[in-house]
């Protein structure tokens, strides 16, 4: 860290310019759903030709889990299932963490991910 923050303060800032971001995109404050939502859309590579069905949100939700989760190794992706969409193994357990630190760990993968994908160029 060039910048002189505390590592809590990176990501603080940094996750404020992801809500920034998002809310100037969509023209309303995502919560974290709704950003894991946005995550497996952009995984997945495609929209369909109709709405997406309750399991299909769900199974996109879960493959931006696992997309996120692959940064901590905790998942790899395995292929494809016969749709096209992606598939993910768990390759190692999941800490045993409270609400609080799991939403800590998401906030920071998301980070991430705006990062690796190059959506954002955060400023600090």
């Amino acid at each position: 860290m060039e910048s002189g923050l505390s590592l809590n303060d990176e990501i603080r800032l940094k996750w404020s310019q992801v809500m920034v971001f998002l809310e100037n995109r969509f023209d309303k404050k995502p919560d974290l759903n709704a950003i894991l939502f946005l995550i497996g859309i952009r995984e997945l590579g495609e929209l369909p030709e109709k709405k997406f069905t309750k399991e299909e949100k769900t199974y996109l939700m879960h493959m931006a889990n696992c997309k996120l989760f692959s940064y901590s190794g905790y998942y790899r992706m395995n292929g494809h299932d016969k749709k096209g969409w992606p598939l993910w193994e768990n390759i190692k357990p999941l800490p045993n963490l409270t609400l609080i630190e799991q939403e800590h760990v998401l906030r920071q993968h998301i980070i991430e991910y705006f990062e690796k994908e190059e959506i954002i160029l955060f400023t600090i």
